[in-house]
């Protein structure tokens, strides 16, 4: 039994560390781990989570196994969420055993979009924010405009594998630069809304969810680092605002 048990903790563990490095909140994380570990017959799952790694304890009959792993963010992917969730509900009901639970775990991928089609709907978005912020459609265009191609130099950069706080400094001074042209010609009724609104794809709403969240149901250090994290993605986001306004000279916002 004891190597039954070395495996199922490692797909305790392996299921913690998908739902931690995808972005789901640690009180989802927790939960599902003990709810694997008790589905596969453990008498007892402890967890202990922090910003990078998650520790993980399962007792059988006396016997005790803890182990670690490290938990590289590797971006907010809510279908790798769903279905380690899915698997769960499955060995709770008893339609699968803790080996086919493994195997359908190493198949998860992550589901990526046309990388285009986030462009657009991206711009769109951003656009549709100085629409409603009471811009005309020369606002509409050059916000459309500045927040794709940020958009673009953000998907490239990330692609490359880069710091992401550098990836939100150089994504925010190249689009305001590109916005700021609107402030800069007169172009449309209202040209500053277009700096404001273009950057709006920064802004780090999911991670402060998180958050907060966290902090809220207990797990005080993971919220405080994530909301660190988040608080250092805006600093970036601010520092390549500031330089792109200092360089062209527009302080429209």
């Amino acid at each position: 039994m004891a190597s039954e048990q070395r495996a199922v903790s490692r797909l305790i563990a392996q299921a913690g560390q998908m739902l931690l490095a995808h972005g789901a909140e640690s009180t989802l994380v927790g939960d599902i781990m003990r709810r694997i570990g008790l589905a596969s017959g453990m008498n007892e799952v402890e967890v202990s989570l922090s910003a990078s790694s998650l520790v993980i304890t399962t007792v059988y009959d006396g016997h005790c196994i803890t182990t670690a792993r490290r938990c590289p963010d590797r971006g907010i992917n809510m279908r790798v969420v769903t279905q380690v969730q899915r698997i769960c509900i499955m060995l709770e009901r008893g339609i699968i055993d803790p080996p086919m639970a493994q195997h359908k775990l190493e198949k998860i991928s992550p589901a990526r979009y046309n990388r285009w089609l986030v462009l657009v709907m991206i711009g769109l978005s951003c656009a549709s924010f100085s629409r409603l912020a009471g811009g005309d459609w020369s606002v509409f265009t050059m916000t459309f405009l500045a927040s794709s191609v940020g958009m673009v130099v953000r998907q490239e950069i990330g692609h490359r594998h880069f710091n992401p706080l550098l990836n939100f400094t150089a994504t925010a001074f190249v689009t305001t630069v590109i916005s700021a042209q609107a402030v800069t010609l007169q172009i449309g009724n209202r040209p500053e809304l277009a700096m404001a609104s273009s950057v709006l794809m920064l802004v780090p709403g999911f991670p402060l969810i998180n958050a907060v969240a966290d902090m809220l149901k207990g797990y005080i250090n993971m919220g405080i680092a994530r909301f660190t994290m988040a608080s250092l993605l805006t600093l970036a986001t601010s520092l390549g605002i500031v330089a792109a306004m200092t360089l062209i000279g527009v302080w429209g916002w």
